[in-house]
Formats: C-alpha cells, structure tokens, sequence
C-alpha cells in the first residue's frame, strides 16, 4: 500500500510516555532551525487524518484509495474523552481462512508504533475465540492526558494480504474551578501513590479538596519565571517547597507568556497545506514597514525564483511558491531584524490515476511477456504485483520493468508455466488487472530410456532424448526423487538428460522414471543389480572361525551373507544336509545373513559346519567349527595322609574328563561328621591337588570333599574322605631348672607345657645322659604325673644332660633340655638372708594382733638357724620359731607390749654366717596427761598448762584434744583436737560461766582412754579494762608497670595466624596499648587483643607481607608507664 507522503504530529509525550504531559500554555517560539532540525507540529493544531492525508473540512470527499484485503471486520471508531479519563478501541479479524495469527500494528499519526510505548496510560491486548475463530485486538488508554489527542491508525497483515483502518481521539480538557497552592502542590506526598514525588495532578484531576491553607502572600510563580536558573534552589527553600525535582520539571512544561511583537503585527500561521503541483501563498504583516525581511526554508535563506516569488502589499510580506513539489514540504520562518516567526507547509500528494489498463496475455513457455500500462502523471511511483504479491525487479529476477514518460511496462523474457496468474498495477488512484497465460509446447520422445543389468560396484549410464530442448525434468527411482550428490552425476545438454552412478550399489536397483517438467508424459526403464554370493566370517570376530557353545545351552550363529539376487543357502554336517524344519538342530536363511541354531547343545554336537551359496553370478562356501564345553567330572575321593592338632593334610586325583576345558584348579570344603553343613576352605583356585586344611578344632572328627573348576564352571563334589580327629602333642615342659645335686642324685624342677591341647596331658618322661653320648636313658619307667624329680644312682662326679617330655594320646612332645651340664657333686651355697623390703623398718603392730613374719634366705646344705632377742633366747613359751630349708617364721599369737625389741636372726652353713635384725614395736592406747591446771583467767580467756603423760603407749605422743564443760550443766565440748604442745589459751569463753577443763593425749592408735581434769575451776568474770586492739600498718602494693617477660621477634608464614606474647606487673591494673611502628592499633578487625592475669597477646589474622615491621607493647597506669618491642617478619611461602 502506499504510505501517505503528508507530515504527521510528534507527540509531545514521545520523551516519557507516562509521565510528562504537556499543558495547554502558550509555548514561545522555537529557536532558528538549520537544515538538519527535524520538523515538529504542536498537538494544538488542528487535527486531521493521517491515515488518508485529508483535512478535517474534507473527511465528507470521496478519495481514491488503493483496494485493500477485507481483513477487519470490525473497526476501531473513533472517540472523545475528558482528560484523565479512560478508552478503548476494538479490531476484529476473522480467522477462518487464516493459517496463523494475523500481525497488527497501532500506530499515533503517520509513523509512531505505540507497541514500544506501552505502559500505565496504554496497554495492548490480544485475545482468540477458539469457538468463533475470531481475533480481538484492543488498544486501552488509561488517565488519557491532553497531548493523546489525534488521529490513531490500526494495521492488520497476513502473508500477501494487508488492510488498514484510521480513527480519531478528542481530549477535552477539564473546568479548573479552584486555585493551586505552588507551595503545597511541590511537598512530597507520604501516601505513596504513583505520582509521589511530582506535582499532585492527579489530585487535581480526581477533583480532591485541597488543604485550607492560607493564601500565598506572595506569587512563586512570577518570582521563579522572573528569577535566574542557579536561584531556583533558594527560592525553593525559601518558600518551603520540598520536591524541587517536580517543580523544575513544571517550571519546564510551563509555556511563557508569549511577549508582544514589535517587528510583526500579524504573524505567519502556524502551519500551511497545499496540493503537489498547486500554489500557496505566506502571508506575514509588518508593524514596521521599513524593516528589512529574510525568508528561511529549513534554515537555509530563499532568493528569488521563478518557483519563488516575494510580493508586498502594504504591510504585508507575501511569500509565493508555484507548482508545489514534495521537497517543499519543509519548515519555514521569516525573520525581521532580531525577530523570527516560523511556520509548516504540509505538501498533499495528488491520487496517480490509470489512463489505460493492462492487456490480457495467452502465450507458450519460452515466449516473451510485454505488459504495457499508462498512469496520468509522468514520474509517478507504481507497483507491479502477481497474484496480489509485489513482482521482484532485482537484478537476478526474471521480471524487468521500464517506464517511458505515462507508459510503463514489465518484461518477461524467457516466460514459463509459473509466469501464469493475474499481474496488476497499483497507483495511489487506483489498480488495473490483467490474466497472462503460459501453456507447454507438445512433448516428443526421441530416444527412450533402456532397461539395464548392472554388475554391483560397476558404472551405470542412463540416457534419453526429447523435444522440445530446453525443458528441464527430474528423476525418480521407485518414486523416489533423485538429487545430484558425489556419486550421482545428472546433466542435461539442450535435450539430452543422463543420468550417471558412478559405483553402482544394491540400492540402485529399482524403477527409474524420468519426467519431463510441466508434462504429464514420463519415460521408464528398469534397472537390476546383481552381485555373487559372499560369505562374511570376517564380521564375526571367532578365533579360528570357532564356536564355543556350554553344553545344555542354546547356540545360534548368524552369518553374514551377500549376493544379488538373494543367493541359496545349504548348511552340512560332514555329508549330512541340516534341514530348516529339524527339530534341535535346523539351519535358517535371511535377505542378509543365515543362521544355524542348537537348542540344547550336546557334546555330539562338536564338529565342521559347511555352508554353500548358489545364485545366478555364481557360488560360494565357508566352514564353521563348533566345540561343545561342559563342567568336569567330579575328583576321586581324597585321602588324608597326616593329621596335627589343627589341620591335615590331604591329597587327591584329577578328574576322569576335564569337561572339554582344562582344569584350573580345585575348591576343597569340609565339615563336622556329626554336621551336614560344608564350609569352604579356599576361595582362589588351588593350583596342586595336595591340600592342608588348617584352624579345625581338636578332638572333633571331620570329612573333607574336593570341586574341580574349569573355565565352564565347577564340577559335582567328590566323595567324602574317611573322618578324621585332629590331635595335638602338648608343647613342651618350661622352666627347666636344677632343685638339688647331691653325690649320687640329681633333682630336676619344671612348669607343665603352655599348651595342653585336647588330648590332655598323661605325665612326663625323664631322661638323662652322659655328658659327650647320645645315649638317653629313662629315668622313671612309669609316668610321673609331678613336676619334680630326682634322679638317683648316678656316678660321683660325672657330668649329665637332663631332659623332659610331656606325654598324652598323640604323643610325646618336643623335649625340653636343660642348656648345661650337671656336675654330680654337692656343692657348699653360703647362707643369704633375704630380709623383706616391709621388715627392713621396724614392723610396728597392736596390743592383741597376731604376729606372723616369713624371712626367706639361701645356702647348702641346709643351714642352721637361730634366733636373740636383745642378746638372750628367744622364750618358746612367748615366740613360736619354726624353720625349713628355705626359710624361718616367727609367730606370737597374741602380741603384748613385752614381745616389742630387737630380733637377732643368725644363719650358718660351715664356716659361713649371715645375720640379720627385726626390729619389732607393739603398741598402745596412751596414758592421759599429768598435772593439768589453769594459769592464769582474764577477760574471756583461760590459760592451761599440762605435762606430757607417764605411759606413752609405747608410741610417741602425737596431739591433745582439750574439752571445757559448764559448772551448771557438766557437758563437755571439743574445743580444739589434734593440738601438739603442752599449752594453750582457750578463748570466748561466756562472761559469767563457770568452766572445768580436761585433756586427752593422743598417739599412733588412738585417745588415751582417760582424761585428767582440772580440779580448780575458772570464774569468767566482767573486767572495766578494754583491750586495745594493735594497729597494723597495711603494706603499700600499688607499683609502677614492669614488664616481666618481653615480646621477642618473631617469623610468621603468609595466611597462617601468629601472636605476639609479653606479660606485665603493675598495680592498680594498667592500660595496655598496641603500636605497629610508633601507630596505635585501633579498631582493626585484622587484629584481636587479649588480656589474662597479666599476659597480654596480640593476634594477627592471615598475616601478609604488608604486616611485618615493629610492633610495640605500652602498659600506662597511674605511677609510670613502661614500653617493649619486637620485630616482626612475614614470609611468603615458596612453590616448587
């Protein structure tokens, strides 16, 4: 469709579509424009259709439109709404005949697309009616502002189809009764709506009661028009106008008064239309006749021509302009001395009429198509279409269009059988139609195609001729359409068409067509592949062509086959033919592959199968080997051939037939005879067919049984071996030492054997021999069930081996042999007394306890003892002695204080002696104190005095327990225990009471039983003497910080924490500050300090290098201060 070539509107809301609305003030008049300065016409103009480029005084004329695609069938009207008020407009299309959605334009004047101005004030909406197949389109303007109002243009396309409908919008403005408060209107709301922050408009609008405020002593608005911009600010705060942004933004929307000209009395109208070819006149009248005047076309100063012409009237300036063209649609301004008016000449295309239509055209393919048509204006802007679709005129299209003054053509050199429709011509006045037709000339084969037999991989060639020459076709293979590739070659030379293969495959083989295009006629040959039958062993990946099949399982193996025609296929078995309908055995074929099947594989089954191919390009032959596998036979029974405490040993035979797979080794269970539950020994294969089983228990019979393995799997068990026990020979006998020699005997000590087993432990077996012989003899002919011995009737002075077995049912076990040799000599020990670690201090017991002491000692032969107590003998009837070889107990029944003093124990053997001394104490409760009495009585305060007691019970006095009563009542009460000297002062003691006091004395067994009293007693009387406390002088601690231990330079590693540590002394607590390099450290979250009974530590969180340098402890107080420092150093670990 042609587009309207008149100038539309620029909404004054382009720049915020939802918020900056332009009032209805005055605007001043624009500032000189320059070539470049884009057009724009003011939203008070009058208003007309930019849909069809008509003034509003001439919407009632008829106009010559283009025909359009009935797409709507229900328009969007046109309406009027109040400001702030809301309206839709509604398109329908229908969709019966559409394939898809429809694609629908809104537009504002001649080119805006509302579609990218959506928002609050203007949402679009699409809904479809599955039941009706309708589309509804709808457009909503919600808060309509002033500048909405004007002309609104809604586009619908579909493919080649395209229908368009144009409407108009009046904004009315709103009676404003009441006045506005500049300085209430610009405080920011707190309600939070969506004009807060901006002028409250639409307070105004919904006709809100404003504040009763009092009126403004002053007018801000005539203040600010009148003010400088950089003064806005002080006037804003002046007068308690908080939003600032909003009142700029008025200020800025607000149109100045316009002020009175004095170069124009009458200026030029704000905008001018005339028709393309016509004339206009711009009229301006002067105030100042003599005023020199300049004419501006886009900026650009006009000079007189023939197409413009300056004439005056009087005060009036006229500006003519002839024969009117598009490229005068410009801006115009007239410009008297420093003054300037400007104006809009709207430039109003004439329709382009058809003076004379297109022809029909009846013609052949390959003819030339020539479409003359004449239009009533030279020049003018046309369209060619086909089928109602714009007919492409690009330099590669087969259409060519020319044009001489009225007449234009469009060109068709070579037509074809597409070229056939409806072409037309569209001119902004109107269409002219016109039908061509394009028929095939008359097909003659001249050579057909062949029918063909092809050897598989070789060329195929097909070729045929028609007329006429230049008709291009297409072939099929089994209907199929052939393309061009790699291996498919298709040419065509005048009216020659091959068709060349270059490898010829199976699937080539088929039905050829070749069609010639635009003709019903077509040309056929058939064309065969054949191929020689071929075996593919290759593709089954079998060592040696061979199968192997587990015996009981199902086998089937497919074998690849090739040939052309399908070849026939024999399996045999030596001279026996494998029938498809065998029962187990059957042999099947396919188009690609034959295959034979077992069901259940014997070993009969083993052996060569041959297969033969047979079709018409010759034979072919293969073998195949199967071989049957199955699990072994099971071992022979295992024997056991030697038996321990915990295991055996067994061995067994291999299995009588592997199976048909060698044996890889053997598994080997046993259990309990009493059990029926077997328990495998070995979970790898073993190897060997000897065994030990190990870890049995003993005393418990057992069978064991073997499993051969093959790579098929595990054979049946063998039978169970014969039950066995396992038992053990005790270990040999420990502790093997000499007890005693004498001049013809030998006494032998040992320990019973560590482990006993289950078969117990008969007794022992002695035996000995000389010394340089093997020859051992027995020396007990009956087991002897103690662990001593002595062996008799050997030879004075020889020298003898001795050893010692333990016997049970298994056996004797390891003999154990004493290292050295015995001398058969009695050998002179002298005596040892070994005293007891507890007698070497004196053994200290109760009146009454029993006293039983053992004191061992050494010598041979058996030595003498005896026994002193403090020089003379020892009384029997007071001491019970009893002495052995080996030792000497003392025993007193019942121990009385006269058994205490010191034992003398005296041990001989010849001429060697050993003493030794017990000290023994026996001891008692101790007699109560001697000579108690009181000192002295004053104030509150008794002194006592006392001598130690006269029977200390045989034990040193350890303490005094010191008890008061009252006269009155004669009850004792503790006053102090445990008390170590002879005298003390009880004190707060009741003035007025009369006290007695007495004294128990105390050693290492208890209170003496009695106590000794005072036989005076001491009168607390009241005293007028008031004791006089001592003043004491409190020690000064308060110190000045010292630093008790200093910080000491350290090393750190990057990204690892490290501390600084010193402790100070100081008194009152001092201040502890942290420097790093003379600067206090504060408030850094990289450090954290603490302090706990002195010891102040800094640490540094993931040091960097940045970190090191010298940091600093201060510690301040109230006396002094005092300072240490280190060095610290941070170090960056090194990557290999």
């Amino acid at each position: 469709m042609p587009e309207p070539t008149k100038k539309d509107e620029t909404p004054n809301g382009e720049k915020d579509k939802d918020d900056d609305a332009t009032t209805n003030t005055p605007s001043p008049p624009p500032p000189p424009e320059d070539a470049n300065t884009a057009k724009k016409l003011s939203i008070e103009l009058p208003m007309w259709s930019l849909g069809e480029g008509q003034a509003p005084e001439d919407l009632d004329k008829p106009v010559d439109t283009p025909p359009l695609s009935s797409l709507l069938i229900e328009r969007p009207q046109g309406g009027s709404i109040t400001v702030g008020g809301d309206i839709s407009f509604v398109a329908k299309v229908e969709a019966q005949d559409l394939l898809r959605k429809p694609t629908i334009k809104w537009f504002k004047g001649k080119w805006m697309d509302l579609a990218s101005k959506t928002g609050k004030h203007l949402q679009l909406k699409e809904t479809f009616d599955r039941r009706t197949k309708i589309h509804t389109f709808e457009m909503h303007i919600i808060k309509a502002k002033d500048n909405y109002a004007g002309n609104y243009r809604c586009e619908v396309t579909y493919k080649d189809k395209f229908d368009s409908c144009s409407f108009d919008l009046e904004v009315k403005e709103l009676e404003q009764s009441q006045s506005v408060d500049i300085r209430s209107a610009f405080k920011r709301s707190s309600e939070g709506h969506e004009d807060a922050g901006d002028l409250d408009f639409s307070g105004l609008l919904k006709h809100r009661e404003p504040k009763q405020d009092e009126t403004p002593e002053v007018d801000v608005w005539e203040i600010l028009k009148s003010a400088r911009p950089d003064q806005y600010e002080k006037i804003a705060f002046e007068y308690g106008i908080t939003d600032l942004r909003g009142l700029l933004k008025r200020l800025k929307k607000t149109k100045k008064e316009e002020k009175k000209s004095e170069a124009f009395a009458k200026k030029l109208d704000p905008a001018y239309q005339a028709d393309k070819g016509g004339k206009i006149r711009l009229v301006v009248d002067l105030a100042d006749p003599t005023v020199e005047l300049k004419w501006y076309k886009n900026g650009q100063e006009i000079r007189p021509t023939p197409k413009f012409i300056f004439e005056q009237k009087g005060t009036q300036r006229i500006l003519v302009i002839n024969n009117c063209g598009l490229n005068d649609d410009a801006a115009y301004s007239v410009a008297a001395g420093e003054e300037k008016c400007t104006t809009e000449l709207f430039v109003k295309e004439l329709p382009v009429k058809i003076t004379k239509g297109i022809e029909a055209v009846k013609t052949t393919v390959n003819e030339r198509i020539e479409l003359e048509c004449e239009v009533s204006e030279e020049g003018a802007q046309v369209k060619w279409c086909k089928n109602g679709v714009e007919v492409p005129t690009g330099p590669r299209s087969r259409y060519r269009v020319k044009s001489d003054g009225l007449k234009h053509w469009l060109i068709i050199d070579d037509a074809s059988k597409e070229d056939t429709g409806t072409f037309s011509l569209m001119a902004s006045g109107g269409t002219s139609e016109a039908k061509v037709q394009v028929e095939l000339k008359p097909l003659k084969i001249i050579q057909d195609l062949q029918d063909m037999t092809v050897l598989l991989g070789q060329p195929l060639k097909m070729h045929c001729e028609i007329f006429p020459g230049n008709v291009p076709g297409r072939w099929y293979r089994n209907g199929q359409l052939i393309q061009s590739n790699d291996r498919i070659n298709i040419l065509q030379r005048a009216k020659n068409h091959r068709l060349e293969i270059v490898n010829s495959t199976l699937h080539d083989a088929g039905d050829y067509t070749f069609v010639p295009e635009g003709y019903s006629q077509s040309l056929c040959a058939k064309i065969h592949i054949v191929d020689p039958p071929r075996v593919h062993l290759e593709s089954l990946n079998f060592p040696d062509n061979t199968v192997t099949i587990v015996a009981g399982n199902k086998l089937r193996v497919e074998i690849p086959i090739s040939g052309e025609p399908a070849p026939r296929v024999v399996w045999m078995k030596g001279e026996r033919v494998i029938l498809d309908s065998g029962h187990r055995v059957r042999a099947e074929t396919f188009p690609d592959h034959t295959s034979l099947t077992i069901d259940i594989a014997e070993k009969e089954d083993t052996g060569n199968y041959k297969i033969v191919l047979q079709n018409e390009a010759g034979e072919a032959g293969a073998s195949v080997k199967v071989k049957v596998v199955d699990i072994p036979d099971p071992p022979e029974v295992p024997l056991v051939t030697e038996v321990g405490g915990d295991w055996c040993s067994m061995t067994w035979e291999p299995p009588i037939y592997d199976g048909g797979s060698p044996i890889l080794g053997y598994f080997i269970e046993r259990k309990k005879k009493q059990s029926s539950r077997w328990m495998r020994l070995n979970f790898d294969l073993n190897k060997e067919t000897t065994f030990e089983p190990k870890k049995m228990i003993e005393g418990v019979p057992y069978e064991v049984r073997v499993f051969a393995v093959n790579a098929i799997g595990v054979s049946k068990p063998s039978e169970p071996s014969k039950a066995f026990v396992p038992l053990a020979v005790t270990s040999e006998p420990t502790m093997l030492v000499v007890d005693d020699v004498t001049d013809t005997t030998v006494t032998m000590k040992w320990r019973p054997p560590d482990t006993i087993g289950a078969a117990g432990l008969d007794g022992y077996l002695v035996e000995y021999c000389i010394e340089g012989t093997d020859d051992w003899r027995v020396t007990n002919k009956e087991l002897t069930e103690k662990t001593k011995y002595t062996i008799t009737g050997l030879p004075p002075e020889a020298k003898i081996l001795v050893r010692v077995r333990a016997i049970n049912a298994a056996g004797a076990s390891t003999p154990r042999t004493l290292q050295h040799s015995i001398l058969v000599k009695e050998v002179i020990e002298p005596p040892k007394i070994r005293i007891p670690r507890h007698l070497k201090q004196t053994y200290t017991r109760k009146v009454g306890e029993a006293v039983n002491l053992v004191i061992p000692f050494m010598g041979k032969p058996r030595p003498k003892v005896s026994w002193l107590k403090e020089g003379q003998t020892v009384d029997p009837t007071q001491v019970t002695i009893r002495n052995t070889d080996c030792d000497s107990i003392i025993f007193i029944r019942k121990a009385e204080r006269k058994h205490s003093g010191m034992y003398d124990m005296k041990v001989e053997v010849e001429n060697h002696v050993d003493t030794a001394i017990v000290d023994i104490q026996i001891v008692d409760l101790p007699g109560p104190p001697q000579c108690v009495k009181i000192d002295e009585v004053w104030g509150g305060n008794v002194a006592l005095d006392w001598t130690p007691p006269k029977d200390n019970g045989n034990a040193a006095i350890t303490g005094y327990t010191i008890q008061k009563a009252d006269k009155k009542t004669m009850e004792w009460y503790t006053c102090i225990e445990h008390y170590h000297r002879t005298c003390i002062t009880i004190t707060e003691l009741v003035v007025g009471n009369e006290y007695y006091f007495r004294i128990y004395s105390e050693n290492m067994v208890g209170l003496s039983e009695g106590a000794t009293q005072t036989k005076d007693s001491a009168l607390i009387v009241k005293e007028g003497m008031q004791l006089k406390n001592p003043e004491y002088i409190d020690h000064d601690f308060k110190e000045p910080p010292k630093f008790t231990q200093p910080l000491i330079n350290t090393f750190a590693i990057a990204g690892y924490n490290a501390t600084l540590n010193c402790s100070v002394r100081a008194n009152p607590r001092p201040k502890v500050i942290w420097m790093k390099n003379k600067i206090a450290i504060i408030d850094d979250p990289r450090y954290r300090m603490f302090s706990n009974q002195g010891v102040c530590t800094l640490e540094i969180r993931k040091p960097s290098p940045y970190d090191g340098g010298m940091y600093s402890c201060k510690a301040i107080n109230d006396l002094g201060d005092a300072l240490v420092e280190c060095k610290l150093e941070v170090k960056v670990p090194t990557q290999d």
